[in-house]
């Protein structure tokens, strides 16, 4: 994990790269006020934007791309009309998540748009499955200008340099979808928008020029974080930690698993655990208390009474919650009980943070779509209830 780079002459750009350890200097860009407080007011106002370098999405083309993605991931693509925006996830046999993004369709190819470093294994995983389908894959270096604002509050001008922008629909349960907490009304991120523009790095000084005229202002990547922290919002580089998660882990069946679109890789394991399990974490939210003006690392352990039950997986600077973090930890521990976690600057003088819970995935372990009962015990006890009705009667014999 990187350390905190106290001699940088660009704090900002020193708290990415130690919260972010996949972004370096070229994805970082940061914006004239340097306040990233400031900056996420105006992101959550609809007057800011974000602009996030040296990305990458994945082209598909070819006339079988629609049901061939449709088979490999948990997204129903055979529906996918042009312009329109779905999430979806790559598992593998265990129900693990291998791959996540952002698809768009064109009228004549398919884009995936994935997190920091990601395309290239994206690519690499589908040209594995290629086998005789009729498609081809490329990876597409892009420039990405990310808003919280709907794709038709956006200026005209930006849209025409963009190859495509993906619409976030998060949180809000897709048609196959389910929620592992908080119904779509009662979730913190209800009525949130973001908008992706995505376009070559020949176009992207006119999409960021016409996103200023229409007034808006450039702003950090941790005004973004924060934004995303605060939205209980999952993202591949932080919250799919080393090892493997699970999708109900996270609260992503939201929006990126559909249950009813039919077979996919992972899909005994998903249906699984919905209706006769429970995953074995959780994904929470944190309010963190700690050492003034510092966060702990993220990575760093997440502990009850000693014993580590977690992982932090994100820490930002709220502007108005304060510092707030995500963390994966174990399905059974509390939500009342009040964590700790160690890290930040003071670690060394024994200092460290502690942290109360705001739940993403319900402790209990059951979806909205999970039956009632487990459907094995309803099964035993139909068995066992025909087994003594068909119990030998005793046999009379005449005196």
């Amino acid at each position: 994990m990187t350390t905190h780079e106290t001699a940088d002459a660009n704090p900002e750009r020193s708290y990415l790269q130690s919260h972010n350890p996949r972004l370096n200097d070229s994805q970082c860009i940061a914006s004239p006020s340097a306040n990233p407080l400031v900056e996420e007011a105006k992101l959550r106002a609809g007057r800011a934007f974000v602009e996030f370098s040296q990305l990458e999405t994945v082209r598909v083309d070819g006339e079988d791309r629609l049901k061939w993605l449709n088979n490999l991931s948990t997204a129903p693509f055979i529906t996918l009309q042009p312009g329109e925006s779905r999430e979806g996830l790559i598992l593998d046999s265990e129900g693990r998540i291998l791959h996540a993004f952002a698809a768009v369709e064109s009228e004549d190819a398919t884009f995936l748009l994935t997190d920091v470093g990601r395309a290239q294994p994206l690519a690499d995983f589908l040209e594995s499955m290629k086998f005789m389908m009729k498609v081809s894959i490329a990876v597409q270096p892009v420039r990405v200008f990310a808003t919280l604002l709907q794709q038709s509050h956006l200026p005209p001008a930006a849209l025409a340099g963009a190859m495509y922008v993906w619409e976030d629909s998060w949180p809000q349960v897709s048609s196959g979808g389910t929620h592992y907490g908080r119904d779509d009304a009662a979730h913190p991120a209800r009525g949130v928008h973001r908008s992706l523009l995505v376009t070559d790095t020949e176009h992207a000084s006119a999409v960021a020029a016409a996103l200023i005229a229409a007034g808006l202002t450039p702003a950090g990547v941790q005004a973004w974080e924060a934004a995303r922290i605060v939205d209980r919002r999952p993202r591949p580089n932080t919250e799919v930690i080393d090892g493997g998660v699970l999708p109900h882990e996270l609260d992503w069946l939201r929006t990126a698993v559909w249950l009813n679109k039919g077979c996919f890789p992972g899909q005994e394991t998903v249906s699984k655990v919905v209706n006769m399990g429970k995953p074995p974490r959780r994904l929470v939210f944190l309010y963190l208390e700690g050492p003034d003006g510092d966060l702990p690392e993220r990575g760093a352990a997440v502990s009850l009474e000693g014993k580590q039950v977690g992982v932090l997986t994100s820490v930002a600077l709220d502007y108005e919650q304060g510092a707030v973090a995500l963390a994966l930890v174990k399905r059974t521990v509390p939500l009342e009980a009040v964590l700790t976690i160690e890290g930040g600057q003071g670690i060394g003088d024994g200092s460290g943070f502690v942290a109360s819970q705001d739940m993403i995935v319900d402790p209990n372990g059951k979806s909205a779509a999970s039956p009632a009962e487990n459907p094995a015990r309803v099964l035993r006890r139909a068995r066992a209830g025909l087994a003594a009705n068909q119990k030998p009667q005793p046999h009379h014999t005449r005196g």
